[in-house]
């Protein structure tokens, strides 16, 4: 009895949770629904399958975040090549970046959670921040289309924007150049994991060289969780990127 006397509570809290990332955004939605289920965790339904959650939201929001920043970089690189435009992409559309934007934005605060994954710390994990990110983009893509979601990645990565004026060294790349001047021999990927469902899964890879302990990266692709992994380990042996 108690779950279904703290259905009615939970709905209303994220009906508050809603109201207060729409008075943050600037932008009252025509569908607030689409908000609500933009920041409803998986975990929110305590196991019941049927509980309307952001996973179908994120894997738009990707997509519409790879769009804008793609279209932003060709618009202001004009004089770059696919070589220049790539890195300054995979620099800004991942877990990582999608989280600090999340945090930028307040969504944390706003998020739908189970109990147990509150009380793990569910509004400060990466993981959980990146998806909502994601899933609010798909939200305001579907209620004022691309001139709404462009609003919030324009206000929300402005820091990110701006620390790609240069063109990103890939920590791949760093990691092989270093390892190779500091004769310790070719980086080495494992996928330790695969977990999420076909249109968002991720990837857990450990990275290691000679010499060094290894180093555990996640992301939405393998190539992700190997830059996240090879970034992770270059930290550790203490070699900016």
């Amino acid at each position: 009895m108690s779950g279904a006397t703290d259905r009615p509570a939970r709905a209303s809290k994220g009906v508050r949770a809603a109201a207060s990332v729409e008075a943050r955004l600037g932008r009252k939605f025509r569908r607030p629904g689409l908000l609500q289920e933009a920041l409803t965790h998986s975990s929110a339904g305590d196991g019941r399958a049927a509980r309307v959650n952001n996973e179908r939201q994120e894997f738009l929001g990707d997509r519409v975040l790879g769009l804008i920043v793609a279209e932003r970089l060709y618009r202001d690189f004009a004089g770059e090549g696919e070589n220049g435009l790539a890195p300054r992409l995979n620099a800004l559309v991942n877990r990582t970046a999608c989280a600090r934007a999340a945090r930028r934005a307040g969504l944390g605060a706003a998020l739908t959670l189970s109990r147990s994954e509150e009380a793990g710390g569910g509004r400060e994990k990466e993981t959980i921040l990146a998806d909502a990110c994601e899933a609010v983009i798909a939200a305001l893509y579907l209620d004022g289309g691309l001139k709404a979601a462009r609003a919030f990645i324009d206000k929300y990565w402005a820091e990110e924007f701006a620390a790609v004026t240069t063109p990103p060294q890939d920590a791949k790349t760093v990691l092989q150049e270093w390892a190779a001047a500091t004769k310790r021999g070719s980086p080495r990927y494992v996928v330790l994991e695969r977990a999420g469902p076909d249109h968002a899964p991720r990837f857990k890879v450990e990275a290691s060289v000679q010499g060094c302990d290894p180093a555990v990266g996640e992301g939405g692709s393998k190539r992700e969780a190997e830059r996240a992994a090879a970034l992770a380990l270059l930290a550790a042996a203490g070699v900016h990127v």
